[in-house]
């Protein structure tokens, strides 16, 4: 099971690692290495959230998700996205773009293909940053059957019965943010509310094809499959319904799997903003960017499958809930680098801790459930021997 999920972005990895040292040396070699750390290490929560959108798919874009999905995310997003960027904001034409990057440069120089793409920060963080805030937001307001942080979380699903409150709150965020932290304050608002505008426009249409290809109207409430913002363990649960009979179809295909795949493209897209920019801190190669930050994607990829195939969700049911706090602190930290230089390292550690937090909570919930099914079953041992 591990080499089935793992094996190509094992393979990947030692043929990316073998190259940067022949081509650029132990120098090359070490800077693929730490971006790819980096990456897995910054994208993990990303990974737990891809899993319960991916567990909605079929087997046939779950395997896309692990091969166009890939290409998407190295090429696009890690290399050609930065060279779009810089093109836009700088008013530069493609060929003089690919030259800047080729040449290189520190990102405190004026003028550089790294200096250009730092400058245009802000519109990315303003962009990323509403994308998750509002993902976030959506996940915390909603009532599920498993609670975390009981304290917190329910009464805020209390508060999100109010609809749309989650993009009001939204809206509110960014303007704060824009007007005190930002120098281009326009720029950040229209960045802002692009984010906001298309979380809402892929996730509305892959629900809204999502319900067209499964149950009808006349279904109950609690028949129909869960959605992108499902919990954990109602998507475990639709996953095994599929299993079970004919006209139990919950994983879905064509236009629903579609925009689910394109949902967890521009998801994709959100954290590695932040990542490619930070990046430049280390190398100024767009070449060794894009592959070392392209390994630790792959990797992603590999552990949202494997969360989905061990049905892993459904074992640690507050995992989806640390991974989501943690793209709360990501999206808050994205807002906060309009202005202010977060690094990495303390990123990646904020996303780490929640998601460990979670799994231990969900391991020691697992023992107190294991514990208290035991001593039942000994009582009802108890009561048939007398």
């Amino acid at each position: 099971m591990f080499l089935k999920t793992f094996g190509w972005s094992l393979a990947v990895t030692a043929v990316t690692l073998v190259g940067a040292f022949f081509l650029g040396g132990p120098t090359a070699f070490l800077i693929v290495a730490i971006l790819c750390v980096l990456e897995i290490s910054v994208s993990f929560d990303n990974a737990v959230v891809n899993a319960t959108v991916l567990g909605r798919m079929n087997a046939w874009w779950q395997r896309l998700f692990l091969t166009v999905g890939v290409l998407i995310a190295v090429f696009g997003m890690r290399l050609i996205f930065p060279l779009l960027l810089v093109g836009i904001t700088a008013q530069l034409n493609p060929v003089d773009v690919v030259r800047l990057a080729l040449e290189g440069g520190s990102v405190d120089e004026p003028g550089t293909y790294a200096a250009l793409l730092h400058e245009a920060h802000p519109s990315i963080a303003a962009f990323g940053g509403m994308f998750l805030l509002v993902l976030f937001l959506d996940f915390i307001f909603e009532t599920r059957e498993h609670t975390w942080l009981t304290w917190l979380e329910k009464p805020l699903a209390k508060i999100g019965k109010l609809d749309q409150l989650s993009v009001v709150i939204s809206l509110a965020v960014l303007v704060i943010a824009a007007e005190t932290l930002a120098k281009d304050t326009g720029t950040v608002m229209v960045s802002g509310v692009l984010g906001i505008a298309v979380y809402i426009l892929v996730n509305s249409l892959g629900e809204l094809f999502e319900n067209a290809g499964g149950l009808g109207d006349d279904e109950d409430e609690d028949e129909k499959p869960a959605g992108i913002h499902g919990d954990a363990g109602d998507v475990a649960g639709d996953i095994e319904k599929a299993k079970s009979g004919p006209n139990a179809v919950v994983q879905v295909a064509g236009k629903a799997a579609f925009f689910l795949f394109l949902y967890l493209e521009v998801l994709d897209a959100s954290f590695s903003f932040d990542g490619v920019i930070g990046a430049f801190a280390i190398s100024q190669n767009i070449f060794i960017i894009a592959a070392g930050l392209g390994v630790g994607a792959m990797y992603i990829r590999s552990l949202t499958v494997y969360l989905v195939r061990k049905g892993t969700l459904s074992e640690y049911v507050f995992l989806e809930h640390g991974a989501h706090w943690a793209i709360g602190a990501l999206a808050a930290i994205l807002l906060v680098g309009i202005k202010y230089e977060v690094p990495e390292v303390v990123t990646g550690l904020i996303g780490v801790g929640f998601i460990l937090a979670a799994f231990l909570s969900s391991v020691l919930l697992n023992r107190r459930n294991g514990a208290a099914e035991a001593a039942e079953e000994r009582a009802e041992s108890l009561a048939g021997r007398s």
